[in-house]
Formats: C-alpha cells, sequence, structure tokens
C-alpha cells in the first residue's frame, strides 16, 4: 500500500495561518473533529503531547505534588459558590441537562476547570496543619466551548494538566505559585526551546476567581503572543467559598490558603509556530519523539541486502547511545522521503548510499539551517553533540527574534503604527486603568499580556494612552 503523498503546502514566509494549519495536517498532527471545535490527535500529534507530558509530570512531582483524577461531570451548584468563577466561565461552559433519556433534576457542567470540585473535596480532606501543604495535580480533557477552531490553541476540548495546592499562609501559597511559575519558564527555555517573558496578568486578564495570575508570553513569528501557561494565588477566596478550614498550630480554626496552576495542549501550538520554515515542522531534538531517520538509497541492480544491513547497523548503534532512530526502507522515492521528513520536522537525516557504504561513511543533515555533517560510522556518537547544539540553537533564535520585536515605545502613535505593521510586544507605561485598558484594546486589538517580573517602579511617569501617572511599563500585544 502507497504512503499519503506529500502535499505541498503554504509557505510560511507568505501566509503564516494557511501554512499553520496545512502542516498540522499534512505532518499528520491533528485533523478536525466531528463536533465544531474540536480536533482528532493524530500520533505525529498526541507524540508531542506525550513527550511534554512525561517531561512536565518529573517536573511537577519534584515540587512534592501528586498525581490525582477528579470526575469530568461537576455539579452546577459548584459554580454559584465563587460568584466571579461563574461569572467568568459561564460564557464557555458545556452544560449537561439530560442523562438516559431523562431530564437530570440538576444541571452538571462538563468540566471547564476543577477549583470547585477539588476544593470542595479539599474541605472533607484538610482538618490539621498537618494535613498542609496538601498538593495534588491531574492529566485531564477539560471542555470551554470555543467558536472556532485553531489547531492546539483554540479548541472546545483540549488537554491539559492543572495543579492545585493548598497552605497555611499566604506567603507559602504565594511561593508555590513562583516555584510552578518558574518550572515553567525552565521547561519551555529548556525543553520546548522558546523564549519568553514572565511576568503578572492585570486586574482584567487575570483568571476568574484569583486574587493574582502568573503568566509566561511567547511572541509568535507573525507578531502575535501565546499565553503558554498560568499560576494563580486564589488568596483564601475559594476557601471560604468552599468552607476548607484548619486548625492551626495555636488550636483555632484558620481558611487555607490556595492555587492553581496549568500547561495545556495550547503550548504545541506555540511550538509548531515558532519553530517550523517554509518546509514544514522544526522540532527541538528534546521534543521529538524520532530524533534520527536512517534512509537508505536503494537502486535497481546494486547490492541492496547489504546496504540495507548496514542502515540498520546506524539504527542500532544510535539507538544504543539512546537515540530513537528509524530506518525508512519503504518503497517511496528517496526525494519523497526527504520532503516528508523535513515535513514532519525529524532533527537528523543520515543518507546512505553506496558510497557511504564502500567507505562505512554517513552524511548527516540535520533539519535546522541544512548543515551537512560527514561522519564515520565510528563517530556516531557525534550525533548527540549535533544534537544539543540544534537545541540551543533554536532557543537562541526564538529569544533573538523576541528581543528584536521588543519595542519600548513613549506615544500612542508609536503604539498604534507597530500595531498595524510589524506587531511584536511593547513595553509602554500604563496607568492601570480597565477602561483605558479596554479603549487600547479597542483601537490596536492588543491586551496587556503581563507586568515584568523584574519591573521596577518609577516616578513622574505618564500612561502611553491617556496621560495619567503611571508607574510600571507593562507588556502589551495582539494575542491568539
Amino acid at each position: 500500500m502507497e504512503q499519503e503523498s506529500v502535499v505541498n503546502i503554504v509557505k510560511k514566509s507568505k501566509d503564516i495561518s494557511g501554512w499553520y494549519n496545512s502542516v498540522v495536517e499534512q505532518a499528520k498532527l491533528a485533523e478536525h473533529g466531528p463536533v465544531k471545535g474540536t480536533m482528532v490527535w493524530r500520533p505525529n500529534g498526541y507524540a508531542l503531547w506525550e513527550n511534554a507530558q512525561k517531561e512536565l509530570d518529573v517536573r511537577i512531582k519534584k515540587l512534592g505534588v501528586s498525581n490525582v483524577y477528579f470526575p469530568l461531570f461537576i455539579p452546577y451548584d459548584y459554580f454559584n459558590k465563587e460568584a466571579d468563577h461563574i461569572k467568568g466561565f459561564s460564557p464557555e461552559l458545556a452544560i449537561v441537562t439530560h442523562g438516559g433519556g431523562e431530564e437530570l433534576a440538576e444541571p452538571i457542567v462538563v468540566r471547564p476547570t476543577s477549583e470547585t470540585i477539588i476544593f470542595s473535596y479539599f474541605s472533607k480532606w484538610i482538618h490539621s496543619f498537618r494535613d498542609l501543604p496538601m498538593k495534588v495535580n491531574q492529566w485531564c480533557n477539560s471542555v470551554r466551548w470555543e467558536k472556532r477552531l485553531y489547531y492546539f490553541l483554540r479548541t472546545s476540548e483540549f488537554l491539559w494538566q492543572e495543579g492545585h495546592t493548598a497552605h497555611e499562609t499566604f506567603d507559602d501559597a504565594q511561593n508555590m505559585v513562583m516555584q510552578v511559575l518558574s518550572m515553567y519558564e525552565s521547561f519551555y527555555k529548556e525543553h520546548f526551546a522558546l523564549f519568553g517573558y514572565v511576568g503578572e496578568k492585570s486586574e482584567s486578564e487575570k483568571f476568574a476567581g484569583a486574587d493574582s495570575t502568573y503568566t509566561y508570553e511567547v511572541l509568535m513569528p507573525d507578531g502575535k503572543s501565546v499565553q503558554a501557561c498560568t499560576s494563580h494565588n486564589f488568596g483564601q477566596n475559594f476557601a471560604k467559598a468552599f468552607d476548607v478550614k484548619y486548625q492551626s498550630r495555636n488550636g483555632d480554626l484558620q481558611y487555607v490558603w490556595q492555587t492553581s496552576w496549568g500547561l495545556s495542549n495550547r503550548s504545541l501550538g506555540a511550538l509548531v509556530l515558532a519553530h517550523g520554515d517554509d518546509n514544514g515542522l522544526i522540532l527541538p531534538p528534546r521534543v521529538a519523539s524520532v530524533k534520527c531517520v536512517v534512509i537508505p538509497v536503494l537502486k535497481s541492480g546494486s547490492n541492496n541486502k547489504a546496504l540495507l544491513s548496514y542502515a540498520h547497523r546506524i539504527e542500532e548503534k544510535l539507538t544504543y547511545l539512546n537515540i530513537t532512530t528509524r530506518t525508512d526502507a519503504t518503497e517511496q522515492s528517496v526525494g519523497w522521503k526527504f520532503n516528508q521528513y523535513d515535513l514532519e520536522g525529524v532533527p537528523i537525516r543520515i543518507e546512505v548510499g553506496e558510497k557511504e557504504f564502500s567507505s562505512t561513511q554517513l552524511k548527516v543533515v540535520v533539519r535546522d539551517n541544512k548543515e551537512v555533517i560527514t561522519l564515520n560510522f565510528e563517530e556516531l556518537h557525534q550525533i548527540s553533540a549535533i544534537l544539543q547544539l540544534m537545541q540551543e540553537r533554536l532557543y537562541e533564535k526564538t529569544k533573538d527574534f523576541t528581543l528584536k520585536n521588543t519595542h519600548e515605545v513613549a506615544t500612542f502613535d508609536q503604539f498604534e503604527n507597530i500595531m498595524k505593521t510589524s506587531r511584536g510586544f511593547i513595553k509602554a507605561f500604563w496607568c492601570e486603568n480597565s477602561e483605558c485598558e479596554e479603549a487600547i484594546k479597542e483601537k490596536t486589538k492588543a491586551t496587556t499580556r503581563a507586568l515584568p517580573l523584574d519591573a521596577i517602579a518609577e516616578a513622574d511617569k505618564k500612561c502611553v494612552y491617556c496621560g495619567r501617572e503611571a508607574r510600571h511599563k507593562w507588556i502589551f500585544a495582539q494575542a491568539y
């Protein structure tokens, strides 16, 4: 049976949105689902999520967090207990009103997030300061009713991890929030090779029901930002709503201090957008499930059996070196294979023809910069270093791009001009008034993305839009 043919994809340099959709489909990451706003994960796409999950799960557990699983269905009245929470999520809720052929006595919400159900059980599990801190995380699917599908970035059903913790004091909770934020930042930098800005969300952009929300913002090639993850300090809002109390060290009853944090499959959208080129995906080596593909150049009349055996020896050697490798000896043409593996973003391609076989040499092609390296069989261990250099190169590329497209402006005319042309991140003084924030959004489609953690309060500064007193430079951008 013939493999699926390589389809010419839209050029990223000409139409990034069209490129993104065609790459996701032609690289066999995902397809549209039968219900509007849903998608079907194909093996190549789900492998990326499994890789991220495996890496992040180790980091989460190092913070002393245990994995759990809570029901997908949540009683509707749970959401009414925290006013800001239900107000923020009402437009996105999927609600079940019938089951088993009958109308339900009480509507059931399909999980949009799990604060309400998890904190209701925290109230049963937490009795004393000895039960704290309580730290749990779950890997699950959630549903928020999106009106349009944008693969990975916006879907009605999405995959994620959501962590929830309870603590004795505000300081303990805030320390957890920042530990998680640091964990996410290092994950994106070290694993996904994505540079970004860390900061706090504005009042209007924070999570519904949170006292404060922190984020990691990543700039895409089209100048728009992706909110890559969030970490929230809930204060005692949900503790009071769900009566989560503990007996303190002094013997009295106190409300716990709570946090919540999550990273979803949106991260894969950022990964694809940031690292691809006109030929398709470029996967950072630490993300790629297959890091190296060996392609024997088989020809009629040649000693193909010996050549194929040599290709498998290469695969075995690399596998022994813990470099996941695949040998492709299918009947598709060599050109087809080159194009397909470029499209799928495999980091390293090794070409083995008669010349390489007779000289025990290998032609190594690196996906991101097209560098061609000649190695002897005995030098295969150098592939590890080549992969590491590629990983570092991809990170530095996103960092350089972000810094070059981060603009500091003093006037709103400059602000508007940037958002009409190149876009990117803008650093500008803002008065922190929500009406001013909304006016900026209406005129430029840019929102406050974050107040950088290292932001310094300054005196005698004016808001870029209204001219009122401002103390901090905020980061603005149009966002996915």
